[in-house]
């Protein structure tokens, strides 16, 4: 009960400070909500959106899952989405993994896990898509960073094959995808170079194979 108490007593110090730097901070945030950021990132903690992006309140929307993954038969996923694209008329969607990722590490191991088994399924099928690539990568760690990469990639185009996106796409050539890691030994994200606006620029992965730094 002290661990919740710290964290009631560390909200009031944080209003505290907001109210010092900006007395009118919470008044325009509770009457307006105009993101321009979706972020689909991670549940890890230690990956939080709104503070590696150096974002306050109110600038970004977020969606956070295991290993960052945009499943179409996800309806928490694809409300997110739609509200984002749709009502909130974001400008950009950010799909953002990180390296040691647990999920990633857990879907290159032939251990059962739980009930979490059935969603690392789909990291799986990353690396098979990827094996050759993968495999040929002698390196664990290499090999591990490789997959997180190349899954934020299959995200990002799976989200590019959403009703949601190509509808957006098709009304207001918006929004812009992108796909980005996280590096949680120095803090730096790290743009895949991956970036969609539209179907005339199909996300090319045999481009950005050929580029990769596998030592990362």
């Amino acid at each position: 009960m002290e661990r919740i108490e710290k964290l009631l007593l560390q909200n009031k110090a944080w209003v505290e400070q907001r109210n010092q730097a900006d007395p009118n901070f919470f008044h325009r945030l509770s009457n307006i909500q105009t993101p321009q950021f979706l972020w689909i990132g991670c549940s890890d903690s230690r990956v939080p959106a709104n503070e590696i992006t150096g974002t306050d309140p109110g600038e970004m929307f977020v969606h956070r899952n295991i290993a960052n993954m945009v499943i179409h038969t996800d309806m928490s996923l694809l409300s997110v989405l739609d509200y984002a694209v749709n009502v909130l008329h974001v400008a950009h969607v950010i799909v953002c993994g990180h390296y040691g990722c647990g999920g990633i590490k857990a879907a290159m191991s032939d251990k059962q896990f739980g009930l979490i088994d059935n969603w690392i399924r789909h990291i799986k099928d990353v690396y098979r898509l990827h094996r050759d690539e993968l495999d040929s990568i002698e390196n664990i760690q290499q090999r591990e960073n490789r997959l997180i990469e190349l899954n934020v990639i299959e995200q990002v185009n799976d989200l590019t094959k959403t009703s949601i996106i190509q509808n957006a796409w098709t009304s207001r050539e918006s929004p812009f995808v992108h796909g980005w890691v996280y590096d949680i030994r120095n803090g730096l994200i790290k743009d895949l170079q991956v970036t969609v606006r539209d179907n005339n620029k199909p996300l090319d992965n045999r481009k950005y194979r050929s580029n990769s730094n596998l030592k990362t």
